[in-house]
């Protein structure tokens, strides 16, 4: 028996353009796996209708009659049918509470729901996310922002003639671009006192590295944190400077008990912030880890308060934080922005968030959903390791029992819920519902 397999059209808001398959890799699964893929029609979609019609593929709205339905984003509960199966990033795994009635639903329609987040290897590595593009997006914005931010304050400079990451063409056009941006910082700077411009990257997974490599694209040099006091007023002719900082340059124990990684997160209550040492050495902030309430913060707004006092003002000037965990680890940023209006200025004296770039304060940039920036780029990337996922899922037996079910390991850790049951590893998230 043939499985359908449908291809969700993305409509959360009008940046949303990317797809969980790319036309080749969906074809791609129908010759190899013999599944039958039904792409729904959607008007912004990067590849577009004609483009999955060429690949050989069915485009109808027949797909959300599919046995399996895929998306990228949460699938409205008014679209869930019983029995059916859905996979896409749910936001529900941290009991979120505004997607609670989505999570509830799927259980009382007997739906099976896995979530893109929760697929890891034997070592809990995630193997397909948008992060690394997460990364790309934030930092390019984040470039912008600080630009703007110098040229609001009468500082002319190359980086306020950054795009914004969804108005270059793809990434290759994004890198020519900054490359010679980055020329021009090297023959005109510098353009704040005689040291580099610092950027402060907070963490060294994917979205970090997907931030990093834009910043490959300019001139920059590579400071430890111990020496970052020094390097921030010594320009040493490189007009960037980035200090990559790890958790033990993040907290310190409370008492007096070495830093040990594992018992951080295991017990970050016996841990406190430390990252206010380094803040006044830096310029641009990039925030990229994740953050619970269980940990310290990275930024607070009782040390910004203090940092405006008595008419002074911080070196720090903006902040990308690419995490976006509102009023998080970042205690500043107080809302997720849009990609048209991605900035806004955090009032210390007002505690509220004044949009753009200008004013007494420190700038955030808090797009929340960056991926969509660089949809093709993100896409391709996404697609590559979900195709053969997607094949398994459509050779699965989903009548079986969980304990049952003939799915490989990484696919099997990610089922939140099957035929309206929490699975195992998912049964707390009943105190949330």
């Amino acid at each position: 028996m043939t499985t359908t397999i449908g291809i969700r059209r993305e409509d959360k808001n009008k940046w949303e353009r990317r797809v969980p398959l790319t036309p080749a890799d969906a074809a791609a699964v129908q010759s190899e796996f013999g599944h039958r893929i039904v792409v729904q029609p959607s008007p912004i979609r990067v590849f577009d209708d004609d483009a999955y019609r060429d690949a050989g593929l069915e485009v109808s709205d027949a797909a959300l009659e599919a046995d399996i339905l895929i998306g990228v984003k949460e699938i409205p509960p008014e679209l869930y049918r019983p029995g059916t199966v859905y996979m896409n990033f749910s936001h529900t795994i941290k009991g979120q509470p505004y997607n609670m009635p989505l999570l509830k639903t799927y259980m009382e329609q007997g739906c099976t729901l896995l979530d893109y987040e929760c697929i890891t290897d034997d070592d809990n590595r995630r193997l397909i996310f948008f992060s690394l593009h997460a990364g790309y997006a934030g930092m390019i914005d984040s470039l912008r922002a600080f630009g703007l931010r110098l040229a609001a304050k009468g500082i002319a400079n190359p980086l306020s003639d950054v795009k914004s990451a969804y108005e270059y063409k793809d990434l290759a056009d994004a890198e020519h671009h900054i490359r010679t941006i980055g020329d021009r910082l090297w023959n005109e700077g510098p353009f704040i006192g005689d040291g580099p411009i610092v950027i402060g990257m907070a963490g060294y997974g994917n979205v970090s590295k997907g931030a990093q490599h834009v910043l490959e694209w300019l001139p920059v040099a590579k400071v430890c944190v111990h020496d970052l006091p020094n390097a921030a007023q010594v320009s040493d002719k490189m007009p960037l400077a980035l200090c990559i900082f790890e958790e033990k340059d993040m907290v310190r124990p409370k008492g007096d008990h070495a830093f040990d990684l594992q018992d951080y997160y295991d017990h970050p209550e016996k841990y406190e912030s430390r990252f206010e040492d380094h803040l006044s050495h830096m310029d641009l902030l990039m925030n990229t880890i994740f953050w619970t309430e269980r940990y310290p913060r990275l930024v607070t707004k009782a040390w910004t308060a203090a940092q405006f006092s008595d008419g002074a003002t911080p070196r720090l000037q903006v902040i990308g934080d690419i995490s976006i965990d509102i009023e998080g680890s970042i205690e500043l940023s107080l809302k997720a922005t849009y990609s048209d209006t991605p900035n806004y200025l955090y009032d210390p004296k007002t505690g509220e968030a004044v949009d753009g770039v200008e004013g007494e304060g420190i700038v955030i940039m808090a797009v929340d959903n960056l991926p969509c920036e660089l949809p093709a780029a993100a896409s391709e990337h996404f697609s590559s390791v979900l195709r053969d996922m997607v094949g398994d899922l459509g050779k699965a037996d989903w009548t079986a029992d969980f304990e049952a079910l003939d799915l490989p390991s990484h696919l099997k850790k990610a089922v939140i819920v099957h035929k309206g049951e929490l699975t195992p590893k998912f049964a707390h998230l009943t105190e949330y519902l």
